[in-house]
């Protein structure tokens, strides 16, 4: 019986093996989200298929505002894809759920590494210092000023706080403003400049030290005092800050590389950029990221791997990223790049070695998201003082 059983499956085997390929193609799911109608995926993955014909991609483009809905739903009932797009933010839960896989040593081992910008892949580091997120996009922020109105009142772009502090106050008359501080939703990466580069940390004990108190006082003196911030900065958001610098409202404000075409479209040569200056011989800026991870529960890690890789690659991470407004990973493409103008690529580049990211804590998340915009319009209107906004903020991070 068991001579007939043994038949039977070799049997069966070469039937199977007649009509299955050699080598069956692993077939890789892939979540992103692009909102540019000049999606480039479909010839990327042409161009990896034809170089790995044996992987088959499937793409699939979601929403940004189900994104994260989607992918812990998708990760939770057993249907997740195999790599997809990920952010800084998501990565403490998604460690927390088991569901990243390392890529350390596939990065180690991968010849695209030594193309990669210094300094990201520390960046983009879990918590326990292994590496989970192979990096694929990024901005930094960074100094944007008015260059007519500067050149008019004889001041170079600043490059102390001292310096910045002086030209705010300078360039401050009638309507005009010298900066447009985001003290609405979103700002905290603008006052991190100010407050974070003098020793500020959310950490417990990092907000409501001595220096901590006085530097954000600074920033909130730029506003009550010098005047030289806009009267609705409480309230501004992104749009605001923008729309007042187009306006010549304001002489300078802080922003990334996704801003520049829509404002050399409206300003020409009348806008330009630096890095941040730097508060007590020190600087920091944001640093705003885009990565790849492959997910735990994969049957095709290797083949994911491969795909997430190409797409870190040259021009590959070139034309990934020209969809995105925002700037290629790698050292060949930044010294090539055409998507935006040379003087905004240079200050993004030149950002990169002080660019910091918060921790990755729920707490992070409150202070991002509700906490520090409410403390700080309180601060800004008077209603309480600098001291007690960090020692609330602080009231998170014990």
């Amino acid at each position: 019986m068991l001579r007939k059983l043994m038949l039977s499956a070799i049997a069966t085997g070469a039937v199977l093996a007649a009509v299955l390929p050699a080598n069956a193609a692993e077939t890789v799911r892939f979540w992103y989200h692009f909102d540019n109608p000049e999606n480039p995926m479909s010839e990327l993955i042409a161009k990896f298929e034809a170089a790995n014909p044996d992987i088959t991609i499937e793409a699939e483009n979601i929403p940004w505002n189900s994104y994260y809905d989607n992918l812990y739903t998708a990760l939770i009932g057993g249907n997740a894809p195999d790599a997809a797009m990920v952010k800084l933010f998501a990565q403490p839960r998604l460690l927390e759920m088991g569901m990243l896989e390392p890529i350390g040593s596939q990065i180690d081992a991968w010849p695209g590494k030594a193309d990669l910008l210094e300094g990201l892949l520390d960046l983009n580091k879990g918590p326990d210092g292994e590496a989970y997120y192979l990096p694929i996009q990024y901005v930094t922020l960074y100094l944007y000023y008015r260059a007519d109105l500067l050149e008019a009142a004889g001041i170079q772009p600043p490059k102390t706080c001292e310096e910045f502090r002086a030209a705010a106050k300078a360039l401050s008359s009638g309507d005009t403003y010298g900066f447009g501080f985001r003290g609405g939703k979103g700002g905290w990466d603008q006052w991190g400049t100010f407050v974070m580069s003098r020793g500020a940390k959310l950490e417990p004990g990092g907000l409501d030290t001595p220096e901590a108190i006085a530097a954000n006082q600074w920033l909130v003196d730029m506003f009550r005092e010098d005047k030289s911030i806009p009267p609705s900065a409480p309230n501004d958001g992104f749009q605001e800050i923008i729309g007042a610098f187009k306006a010549g409202r304001t002489a300078m404000t802080i922003h990334h590389i996704g801003s520049s075409n829509d404002l050399v479209a409206a300003l020409g040569d009348k806008v330009s950029a630096v890095p941040v200056p730097a508060c007590d011989g020190t600087a920091w800026t944001s640093y705003g990221d885009e990565s790849l991870a492959i997910f735990a529960n994969s049957g095709v890690k290797d083949a994911a791997w491969k795909w997430i890789s190409f797409l870190a690659e040259g021009q590959n991470n070139v034309d990934f990223v020209k969809a995105t407004n925002q700037m290629t990973v790698t050292r060949s493409g930044s010294e090539n790049w055409t998507n935006h103008e040379k003087r905004f690529v240079d200050a993004t580049v030149q950002s990169l070695p002080f660019a910091h990211v918060l921790p990755q804590t729920s707490a992070t998340a409150d202070f991002v998201n509700t906490e520090w915009q409410t403390a700080m319009q309180q601060a800004l209107t008077g209603q309480i003082t600098s001291e007690e906004m960090m020692q609330r903020l602080q009231g998170l991070f014990q």
